[in-house]
């Protein structure tokens, strides 16, 4: 399968990509509720840490995701805001500065999911939207699973098959992986705890899903 923007560890068009359309991937999220299903999703789901865990987020893109986890967590964590596009980091950045909550939590670095600037059995959590569908599966979700502790675990909010996922693909040159692919690589190395569908009046439940899985 062709993806128009693959990454491998040496390569990733999509950080260049993203750097010239940062704040067309920002706005568009914004419109369409992403932070508020997020807001949803973790009221119903809180996250699976305590006190002082280690989050990445892979792949932050403009930070909204990374600002969700940060409203849902009530207490000192240390979250890693990891992406390609230096234009995407910077934004998520301003957008941390003028957010509530515990700022120090949050440092940002640019990286490749693929080369992950971690030592192996070090995360807490890794939580990732995105970010994998510009890689081959398997060895964005080996490299994830390498950073993750024993009992530690990744959510993964890929596309499903949709209307507005295709279209998502289009205009941000990606290509989504099945949902049975990402069933079976995901079981490779984590259990899974649940998969969500986020509720059609959302409109982030037109083209994503929720997966929490937890490294055996």
């Amino acid at each position: 399968m062709e993806y128009a923007l693959t990454a491998t560890k040496n390569e990733a068009r999509a950080g260049s990509y993203y750097d010239r359309i940062a704040r067309f991937y920002d706005l568009t999220f914004k419109i369409n509720g992403y932070g508020r299903s997020l807001d949803k999703y973790f009221e119903n789901h809180p996250l699976p840490v305590s006190r002082g865990a280690k989050i990445l987020d892979a792949g932050c893109g403009t930070g909204l995701l990374t600002l969700a986890m940060l409203r849902a967590i009530r207490f000192p964590v240390a979250i890693t805001a990891l992406d390609l596009s230096s234009t995407s980091l910077e934004a998520a950045r301003k957008s941390l500065y003028y957010s509530p909550g515990r700022k120090r939590d949050v440092t940002f670095a640019q990286g490749n999911l693929l080369s992950l600037p971690f030592a192996d059995d070090s995360l807490d959590l890794v939580i990732t939207s995105g970010a994998l569908e510009y890689v081959p599966l398997a060895d964005g979700i080996s490299e994830i699973a390498r950073v993750i502790a024993p009992g530690g675990h990744l959510l993964h909010l890929p596309i499903h098959p949709s209307v507005a996922g295709t279209f998502l693909e289009i205009v941000f040159r990606f290509k989504s992986h099945p949902p049975k692919e990402v069933k079976d690589k995901t079981e490779r190395h984590f259990r899974i705890v649940h998969q969500y569908r986020f509720p059609p009046p959302q409109v982030l439940g037109w083209s994503k899903t929720a997966i929490l899985a937890q490294k055996v």
